[in-house]
This record gives structure tokens, sequence and C-alpha cells, in this order.
């Protein structure tokens, strides 16, 4: 993203500024006490706001948009309960799919969509896989083909990009905790909010 998309960055903040509330009361129901009103809706509007920065007022600006709504009420639930509810993964993966196909036509662009669905399938694979062996939830592997299908529109390189980003991020985190005394080896790592944010990251640097 070296010339962000001003008019882009502006809609994003304003669906971002619109959905707050209802994001929050989203995590609130998973979630107990609920979250504080002012990080959710910070989140809220910084995430369609830095993906709108990138992308612009593109067809696939709206499934961007739309994963990184429910990316934002998901990473607070999974931050504070260690769960990724179906309440939220499946409408983020049915709203995305819908979106993308959309896009997809509109951009006359429908041969990416074999891509986002192979992507979505390799990520749903791979994170199922790590669930049976690894500190991976299930919940994990059903937010993964929806981050999948979304980096697979820009290419294979941006899934990688961004899964790897995830691992990073995630073992960054961990390892600052360990140091810190913050938490022991042993203890459960929420892993939602890193894929997400490895994905945001790809994602922007990808548009």
């Amino acid at each position: 993203m070296l010339h962000p998309d001003i008019p882009g960055a502006l809609a994003g903040a304003a669906i971002g500024l619109l959905s707050g509330g209802r994001l929050r009361a989203a995590v609130a129901r998973h979630t107990d006490p609920p979250p504080r009103q002012l990080p959710v809706r910070a989140a809220a509007v910084a995430s369609p706001a830095l993906l709108g920065a990138a992308t612009g007022l593109t067809p696939v600006a709206a499934a961007l948009g739309w994963a990184a709504l429910l990316g934002v009420a998901l990473a607070f639930v999974d931050g504070a309960v260690h769960r990724l509810p179906n309440a939220l993964t499946l409408p983020a993966f049915a709203g995305t799919a819908l979106l993308l196909t959309a896009a997809a036509l509109l951009d006359g662009r429908p041969g990416v969509l074999p891509r986002c669905l192979l992507a979505a399938l390799a990520l749903g694979t791979l994170y199922t896989a790590l669930a049976l062996v690894a500190p991976v939830g299930l919940g994990d592997a059903k937010l993964a083909p929806t981050l999948g299908a979304l980096l697979g529109w820009y290419g294979w390189a941006t899934v990688f990009a961004g899964l790897l980003t995830g691992f990073l991020l995630a073992g960054l985190w961990g390892a600052a905790l360990l140091l810190t005394r913050r938490a022991k080896g042993a203890d459960p790592l929420p892993f939602g909010p890193f894929m997400l944010l490895g994905a945001l990251v790809a994602v922007v640097l990808a548009a």
C-alpha cells in the first residue's frame, strides 16, 4: 500500500463506526464480562479503514470489509474465552464467499474464484490437521477457509504470506509472554487474533 486511497479509507472507517455497537453486542453474547466499548469500536473503525485505504472502492472491498468486521468480533471473543463460536465463523465464511463471487463477476475476473476456493480448502484442511496434533482449536479451522478465500484473491504468494505472518506474530507474542513471565509454556494462546492479523498484513501489502 504505497498510495493509500482516502475515499476507501473514509468509507471503511464510516462503516466501522456504524457497526461498532453491534460488534460489541456480538462479542458480549459470548464473553463474560463483556469487553469495554472503546477497544472494540476502535478496532471496528481501524480494520476496514486500513483495508479500504489499501484497496480503494473496488468490488472486493465489500468482502474484505465484511470479514474485517466479523474478524474484530472473533478476535475479541477468542482473546477473552479462547473460542471462536460458530455463530460468528459461519456467517463470516458465507458472507465472504457470496461477496467474493459478486466481486469477481463485477470485476470481470471469474477465473479468480477457483483459486479462492482452493486456498479456502487448503487452509481449512491445514488447520483441521493441526487441530488434531497441536494446540490449535477447531474454531481456528473454521475461520481458516474465510481467510484462505480472501488471501487467494491476491494469489498464492499472499496466501503463504498471510499464513506465515500469523504464525510469526503468534510466536513473537508467546515468546514475549514467556520472557515477561506473564505466561507459562503450557498456557494456551488464542490463535485466532494472530490468524486475522496475519491475513490483514498480507492483504494490505498485496493490495
